[in-house]
C-alpha cells in the first residue's frame, strides 16, 4: 500500500491544526462537529487517500463528539437526554448495523468508486444542510409501529453514510429527529450526539480489522494535532451560534460542500 503524501509531519502540524479549527468553527456555526468539510480537506490538501482519509476523520469525529456531548450539557442536559432514551434505542437499533456494514463496504471498494461514493454523499449532505435545518418543529409525521420501524430504516441508512464518510452523521439525523420524533432543534442536536457516539465506535472498530487503519499509526502526531484543532473551532463555533444569519451561512457551506464533492470526484 502506498504510503500518505504527508511525509514530514512535523512540518504540517501548523497546517493541520489551523485546517481543524477552520473546519470546526464551520461546523460549530450550524451546531455540527464539520466532518463532512473536514474529509475533503483531508483528500484534497493534506493528500490521503480516501479509505486513509475516511479513517482520520472518524477517529476525529469520536473526538469532536465525545467533547461535543459535555459541551452542550448546559443548554440540554444529560437527565433530558437520557429521558428520550426510546428515541436512541430506536434510530440506534439501525444505525449500529449501518455503521458496521457502511465501514465494510468501504474497506472493499475500489478507490476509484470509493471517491466517486465520497462525492455523491458529500452532494447528498450539501442538500440536507440548506432544506434540513430550516424544519419548523411540529407533529411527528408518523406514530406507533410506523414510527419505530421508520426509525430503524432511517438509522440504518444513516449509519451506512456515517460510516462511508467518517462523519458523526448530524445533518441526517437532526432532520430524523425533528421530522419523525417532533424533537425541537437543540434537544436533536444532543439526541443526534447520542446516537453518534456509538455508532462512530462500531464503524471505528470494523474499520480496526482493515490494513489501512494502520494510517492512524503513522500519522498519529497529525491526528492529534488536527482533533485539538477540531475541538477547539467547534467550541468556539458553537458560542458564536447564531451570529452570521443561516441565509448567509447555510447555502455558503452547501456551496463548499458542492464545490469538495465537485473536486473528490475528479480526484485521480
Amino acid at each position: 500500500m502506498a504510503e500518505p503524501a504527508l511525509k514530514d509531519l512535523s512540518s504540517n502540524r501548523p497546517a493541520a491544526f489551523i485546517g481543524g479549527a477552520a473546519i470546526g468553527t464551520l461546523g460549530g456555526l450550524i451546531g455540527l462537529g464539520g466532518a463532512e468539510f473536514r474529509l475533503p480537506l483531508l483528500i484534497g490538501p493534506f493528500g490521503f487517500a480516501a479509505l486513509e482519509a475516511v479513517i482520520l476523520n472518524k477517529a476525529m469525529s469520536l473526538v469532536v463528539v465525545t467533547f461535543a456531548l459535555p459541551f452542550r450539557a448546559s443548554t440540554v442536559p444529560f437527565d433530558q437526554i437520557a429521558a428520550h432514551w426510546p428515541i436512541i434505542l430506536n434510530l440506534l437499533a439501525g444505525s449500529l448495523i449501518g455503521a458496521w456494514l457502511g465501514a465494510g463496504w468501504a474497506t472493499r471498494l475500489k478507490s476509484e468508486t470509493l471517491y466517486r461514493v465520497i462525492a455523491t454523499l458529500l452532494l447528498i449532505i450539501a442538500v440536507a444542510l440548506i432544506f434540513g435545518h430550516d424544519i419548523a418543529v411540529g407533529q411527528p409525521v408518523v406514530t406507533g409501529t410506523a414510527q419505530i420501524i421508520a426509525g430503524g430504516v432511517a438509522g440504518l441508512i444513516i449509519g451506512v453514510v456515517a460510516s462511508l464518510l467518517g462523519v458523526a452523521g448530524g445533518e441526517l439525523l437532526i432532520p430524523t429527529l425533528i421530522l419523525l420524533f417532533g424533537a425541537d432543534i437543540r434537544l436533536a442536536g444532543s439526541l443526534s450526539l447520542a446516537v453518534s457516539l456509538p455508532t462512530m465506535i462500531v464503524g471505528f472498530t470494523r474499520y480496526s480489522r482493515d490494513q489501512s487503519f494502520a494510517v492512524l499509526t503513522r500519522n498519529r502526531p497529525f491526528l492529534l494535532v488536527m482533533a485539538a484543532g477540531s475541538v477547539l473551532g467547534a467550541f468556539l463555533g458553537g458560542k458564536l451560534l447564531g451570529i452570521v444569519p443561516s441565509i448567509v451561512l447555510l447555502p455558503s457551506l452547501a456551496l463548499i460542500l458542492v464545490v469538495s464533492a465537485i473536486k473528490v470526484w475528479r480526484h485521480p
